[in-house]
């Protein structure tokens, strides 16, 4: 992202306007704080609204705590959807957000941190305060404490579990940071103690409205593979390692008028808590900006009518890289369902059989590259260029040529992958789109994509379609999603037939 693109607070008129109209579309794009009270929001808190006097106004959670406030308990800042605007891209702060989100600051030092991004630990620690008004080790600790917050508030997981889902490795430096923070005690804030509900974790997933989560369900449901997804109108259900202890979950619609999302987590280990919920959340992208995605697009004549259809359209993520690296190779030049058949193949020849099953239906887990980077997948109707081409991806991954580190930029992230055999632009592109959630990836070559943009003229080239595509930056990426889904006709069960 560029620096254009890399502002992270709105003016304050339209904070002061978003704030007492309990605008949902700025949720977690700021937040507010009071002065008399010593307590920061999101701009949704139902609270009376503060005197603008007693008021201040910050981009990220981490500033608001860095200068004194604590979290709300009535609106719950933990709640807030992330900010795009600094989370994703190719601005070297958004690169180190998305490490940080990652565990780099979990497993690693901030120089270890800044070395990956080419910069010295000093540097990235000037542009961490130039831009959010904090270092970054106060993004990390504000993440795990608000996951904290989370947890507590909306599970009964005994606080030892607690502390360890949220990266702490010790209980006393939990709870004293936790006493830090919010000025109140772990065990003080659960004053009334949770009914655990079954084996379920259940945890709300908050987005920016709109959000069309049916059509995410359409598209993974055209997608799901036997044995480990399973996905109908209303809910999406997966199977997650590892395979000596695996867990589910699944995905559907919060309750009305919540704009958030419920996950049910069976069996997960306390330490893949955070992972797990950051997952889902790339999958569905409820980190988007609905309304700077439209604002952005809305000057293209061919997108504007399908802005308008189909308003808080999302890109849909991925669970696993590789499992999407392969999935692209077997859909170069073949239909959705065709591609859909043969990773179907793979994983019930090779996948990591789950005995029993976590789930009736869920007994399978996608196989791994080192599995792959030895199998011959010719005699399962695989072409043989096309099992070079995974065989040549599992290699790469192993031995570090690759990777789906969300730290790097587009650029590098697309040079490095078309370097392997048998993957060019469109496949590179699609991964970027699909595992990174790159908000500006654009797959030109999609034939697809160009039949959409030609609108009745001629198809460009993937030359011209980019040149074209040069005013749609950064959402680049939504741009070809509302193309691919205007341009198919629906099949007969609902499912749209796009990439």
């Amino acid at each position: 992202m560029s620096d254009t693109h890399a502002t992270t607070l709105p003016d304050a008129r339209t904070c002061e306007r978003a704030r007492l109209s309990r605008d949902a579309r700025f949720d977690g794009l700021f937040f507010t704080a009071v002065a008399s009270t010593g307590i920061y929001c999101r701009p949704v808190c139902p609270a009376p609204p503060a005197r603008r006097g007693n008021v201040r106004y910050f981009a990220n959670a981490a500033a608001a705590e860095a200068a004194g406030f604590r979290p709300c308990l009535r609106c719950r800042p933990e709640l807030a959807p992330g900010n795009p605007w600094w989370q994703r891209g190719d601005h070297v702060v958004a690169r180190a957000l998305q490490l940080i989100e990652a565990g780099a600051l979990a497993d690693g030092s901030l120089d270890q941190l800044a070395a990956r991004l080419d910069l010295g630990a000093r540097q990235l620690r000037r542009l961490f305060v130039e831009r959010l008004g904090v270092p970054p080790i106060s993004v990390h600790t504000t993440r795990r404490l608000l996951f904290a917050k989370q947890l507590l508030t909306e599970t009964a997981l005994p606080i030892t579990d607690v502390a360890l889902a949220s990266g702490f490795r010790s209980l006393r430096r939990f709870n004293a940071a936790f006493a830090l923070a919010n000025r109140v005690a772990p065990r003080e804030l659960r004053r009334t103690p949770r009914t655990a509900s079954g084996d379920a974790l259940v945890l709300h997933l908050a987005y920016r409205p709109p959000c069309d989560f049916a059509a995410l369900l359409a598209f993974l449901r055209g997608r799901a593979l036997p044995g480990i997804e399973q996905v109908d109108e209303h809910c999406y259900t997966r199977v997650f390692g590892p395979a000596a202890a695996p867990g589910w979950l699944r995905v559907s619609a919060g309750a009305r008028g919540t704009h958030a999302l419920k996950l049910e987590l069976h069996a997960p280990q306390p330490a893949q808590l955070l992972d797990l919920v950051a997952r889902v959340r790339r999958l569905f992208d409820l980190d988007a900006d609905p309304q700077a995605i439209a604002a952005a697009l809305r000057g293209e004549p061919m997108l504007r009518p399908l802005l308008r259809k189909h308003p808080g359209q999302r890109l849909p993520g991925s669970w696993d890289g590789f499992e999407i690296a392969v999935r692209a190779v077997l859909g170069q030049q073949v239909s959705v369902a065709a591609a859909r058949t043969l990773a179907a193949r793979i994983v019930q020849r090779h996948g990591g059989v789950l005995d029993p099953a976590p789930m009736p239906g869920l007994d399978r887990l996608f196989p791994d590259p080192a599995t792959l980077a030895a199998a011959d997948l010719r005699e399962l109707g695989v072409t043989t260029a096309r099992a070079a081409t995974i065989r040549g991806i599992a290699r790469a991954l192993l031995d570090g040529r690759v990777d789906f580190n969300r730290g790097q930029s587009l650029e590098t992230f697309v040079a490095r992958w078309t370097a392997l055999p048998g993957i060019g632009d469109w496949t590179a592109h699609y991964i970027a789109l699909r595992v990174l959630g790159h908000p500006d990836a654009f797959p030109a070559a999609d034939l697809v994509l160009r039949r959409a943009a030609a609108a009745g003229g001629s198809i460009p080239s993937a030359r011209a379609l980019t040149v074209r595509a040069e005013a749609w930056r950064p959402w680049r990426a939504y741009a070809v999603m509302h193309l691919w889904r205007g341009a198919q006709p629906r099949a007969r069960n609902g499912v749209p037939a796009a990439r």
